[in-house]
């Protein structure tokens, strides 16, 4: 028997089967478990953490980029958060300076993936950028891990089932079949009647016997009780629609009487605004016509007023002789 191939893991360097390895990095499972793979909070990309427990969530190129230039900005092509220097992240700004300007993506209908005039490079004959590339190879590397591992288990199935049919087979014993044999013809003829007269069995009860008394008994008044519940329920279910139709009629009249009430207070304001109008049109006509004739009216202004104190005038004289 050959002895098994081991590869040792790209950061523990201890020896496992190949099967046991991650595809990307080659790791066991007990380092992909220690160093879990997260995204970047500022680039969005992929990265394993170094030591264990840690909390970071910034790959180390976002680090360097934080303590040299700050916090980054919104792409204005990708709207990754990953802008350090301009308004362009590093991924757009080189994949510009490649491919030239961005296109509207197939799936995010987001301008900003870039077109390389290579048919190969598009995935599923799609144009797609960069997000949504990553998500259609995860979502795809999932489908591909869950039909593996679904043919895997069919398989094992398959061969659980074809190892276990041969051995029932063969500790199957072969006996023949007493539902297909016919009756023997040399039966005692006093066992057979006895088999077809009325027995101690179920099926052969007496219909007047004391049990079976009972039991109709405890049937009627069951059937009874649930009859007088069906009439209470009947009753209340009569005395909820009626409420029911009560409430409906009274809500109802109320409404038309509300109905009413604005209809009529809508009126008395229109006729109330009609009013206001008409006197502010007759007032307007009455400054037209005193700013068209300026002397008439300081002339009708001065005859009013010396009007007026002539009655004052008459008013004040007439009240000595009265007295």
């Amino acid at each position: 028997m050959s002895a098994t191939v081991l590869f040792a893991c790209s950061r523990c360097f201890a020896r496992h089967p190949f099967e046991d390895l991650s595809p990307g990095q080659q790791l066991c499972k007990e380092c992909r478990g220690a160093f879990p793979v997260v995204k970047c909070t500022y680039c969005r990309s992929e990265f394993q953490q170094i030591s264990k427990g840690s909390t970071s969530t910034i790959c180390k190129k976002c680090e360097q980029n934080v303590k040299a230039y700050g916090k980054p900005t919104a792409c204005e092509y990708c709207n990754i958060i990953a802008a350090f220097i301009g308004n362009k992240c590093q991924r757009c700004t080189n994949s510009e300076i490649k491919y030239g300007p961005p296109v509207n993506c197939e799936q995010c209908k987001q301008k900003c993936a870039f077109d390389r005039h290579d048919d190969d490079k598009k995935v599923d004959g799609k144009l797609l950028c960069w997000l949504c590339t990553l998500s259609f190879k995860r979502a795809l590397a999932k489908t591909k891990q869950g039909d593996a591992e679904r043919r895997h288990l069919k398989m094992a199935q398959l061969h659980k089932k074809h190892k276990d049919k041969p051995r029932s087979h063969s500790k199957r014993p072969n006996r023949p079949d007493v539902t297909k044999m016919p009756p023997p013809e040399d039966a005692p003829p006093n066992k057979m009647a006895r088999n077809n007269s009325g027995g101690p069995g179920r099926g052969d009860m007496d219909p007047n016997s004391s049990d079976h008394m009972v039991a109709m008994t405890q049937l009627k008044e069951q059937i009874a009780s649930l009859q007088k519940q069906l009439s209470q329920k009947n009753s209340e279910l009569l005395n909820k629609d009626k409420l029911i139709t009560e409430l409906k009629a009274n809500n109802f009249t109320t409404e038309n009487e509300l109905r009413a009430r604005l209809n009529n207070l809508q009126k008395e304001h229109n006729i109330k605004v009609d009013l206001l109008n008409n006197k502010i049109s007759g007032l307007l006509r009455e400054i037209a016509g005193l700013s068209k004739n300026p002397k008439k009216a300081f002339r009708n202004a001065a005859l009013a007023n010396s009007n007026a104190s002539a009655d004052n005038n008459s008013s004040g004289t007439d009240s000595p002789s009265i007295q």
